[in-house]
C-alpha cells in the first residue's frame, strides 16, 4: 500500500518540520478548495510551491475546485506527479486534455454519492481513480465503508479493460480501515489528521505501507 499523507492536516506554522516527520511517506497529498466546489478554503499555488521546495515527495494536487481548468497551469511543478479534478467540476475533458499537454497523470475523483458510471467516459484518459471515503471538504470525518463497493468495481474494470490507473481512497484512513481497503483493492490510501496525530509518523507511515 502507497501512503500519501494528506498536508492539509500538518501544523504550517512549522512547515518544514512536519515535511521531515513525514519524508518515508509515497506521495505529498494536497488538498486545494476554493470555498466554492466545497464550503472550505484551503491554499493555493504559492504555499502548494512553498511545499514543493521543502520536500523530495511527488506531489499528489486533489482540485477540490468547481473551475479547474484555469489552475491546471499553476499547479504544474516539477515534482507534481498526479493531478485529480472532481468529475463533478466544470469542462472535465478540456481539463484532463491540459493536464495531459502537462506531462503529468491525470487523476480523476467522485464524491460518495456521484455513481461510479460518471468516471466511465474519462476511464481511458487517467492514472489515477480517487475514490471518496468521505464527503469532500472537512476533515476527521469517519470512513465510509460502502465506497469499497466503488473499488471493487474499479478493480474488476481494470482487469476486464486491460487498464493501468492506480485506485486511491480519501477520508477515514486509520490502522482499522486501511486493512479493508488494502482487502478491497485500493492501491494508494490518503492519510491525514490519524497519521499527524501520531507521535511517531515515520513508524506509523511504514506500519501503514506493510498492511
Amino acid at each position: 500500500m502507497k501512503i500519501a499523507p494528506s498536508v492539509l492536516t500538518a501544523d504550517f506554522s512549522h512547515l518544514s518540520t512536519e515535511l521531515e516527520t513525514i519524508a518515508n511517506a509515497d506521495l505529498l497529498h494536497l488538498d486545494i478548495m476554493d470555498g466554492h466546489f466545497v464550503p472550505n478554503i484551503s491554499f493555493g499555488p504559492a504555499i502548494t510551491k512553498s511545499i514543493h521546495d521543502q520536500t523530495h515527495l511527488p506531489l499528489d494536487i486533489h482540485l477540490m475546485v468547481s473551475d479547474p481548468l484555469q489552475w491546471v497551469p499553476k499547479f504544474a511543478f516539477e515534482q507534481t506527479k498526479y493531478l485529480t479534478i472532481h468529475v463533478e467540476a466544470n469542462h472535465v475533458s478540456e481539463t484532463i486534455q491540459a493536464i495531459r499537454k502537462e506531462h503529468i497523470g491525470v487523476g480523476i475523483s467522485l464524491k460518495p454519492k456521484t455513481p461510479l458510471r460518471a468516471i466511465i467516459p474519462y476511464i481511458n484518459e487517467v492514472s489515477l481513480v480517487l475514490v471518496m471515503t468521505v464527503e469532500p471538504g472537512f476533515g476527521g470525518q469517519s470512513f465510509m465503508i460502502e465506497m469499497m463497493e466503488k473499488v471493487k468495481e474499479l478493480v474488476e474494470l481494470r482487469k476486464r479493460e486491460g487498464l493501468h490507473f492506480l485506485i486511491e481512497i480519501d477520508g477515514g484512513v486509520n490502522e482499522e480501515t486501511i486493512q479493508i481497503a488494502k482487502s478491497s483493492g485500493v492501491d494508494i490510501a490518503v492519510v491525514g489528521s490519524y497519521l499527524f496525530n501520531q507521535e511517531d509518523r515515520h513508524q506509523m507511515i511504514e506500519a501503514l505501507k506493510c498492511v
